[in-house]
């Protein structure tokens, strides 16, 4: 009888082990993207963010990240199921190529450093290159939507994602960092599929 029940706690431990490692989240400032908008909000505020504000299932808070101050930090989910599942950061917009660019390659090589190379990497102007002759003709690109810089990272959690784009409104311009938590993601999208 001793040894079933050994056999079995034996098992149990094997089995949650095994459930704790394909259960890892993908984590943001070494807070796993898991949980409610309320619990994921108060544990980035612990980590020094405040709160800007709540919508439709997406906070915004600002604060400093990757050693830049003023950055936006959104946290998305999907208002059914209220699970965190994203996160976008905004770098400070810039209004140089020398400076968007910096910002870029920066964060490229501290991503590359912590998870080796990029899975994915354009980093081109989709305008014929005699259109592009200095920072201010890569700048209006930035404006105009053709210009294609972005780095994948893919890990068994999940996906980050590091992009130069316009901010929206065509004036200024940034870097954006995308974290994809893999496992609330596929939950999300089935979620998703049901409405389809």
């Amino acid at each position: 009888m001793r040894r079933i029940i050994a056999t079995l706690s034996f098992l149990m431990i094997l089995m949650s082990s095994s459930f704790a490692q394909n259960s890892e989240h993908l984590k943001f400032k070494g807070v796993p993207i898991d949980g409610t908008l309320n619990e994921y909000v108060s544990k980035m505020k612990q980590a020094g963010f405040v709160l800007e504000g709540t919508e439709d299932g997406i906070a915004l808070l600002s604060g400093e990240f990757a050693g830049y101050s003023d950055c936006i930090v959104g946290v998305q989910t999907l208002q059914k199921l209220n699970l965190v599942h994203e996160i976008v950061v905004l770098f400070p917009s810039q209004d140089k190529w020398s400076g968007l660019s910096y910002d870029y390659e920066r964060l490229k090589t501290m991503l590359t450093k912590k998870y080796g190379a990029p899975d994915e990497c354009i980093e081109r102007f989709n305008s014929p290159s005699y259109r592009i002759e200095d920072d201010n003709d890569k700048m209006r690109e930035v404006r105009m939507n053709n210009c294609k810089y972005y780095s994948t990272y893919n890990t068994d959690n999940g996906s980050i994602s590091l992009t130069i784009s316009n901010d929206g409104y065509g004036i200024g311009c940034r870097v954006k960092l995308f974290y994809s938590d893999k496992t609330n993601s596929e939950i999300f999208d089935e979620a998703a599929m049901e409405d389809l």
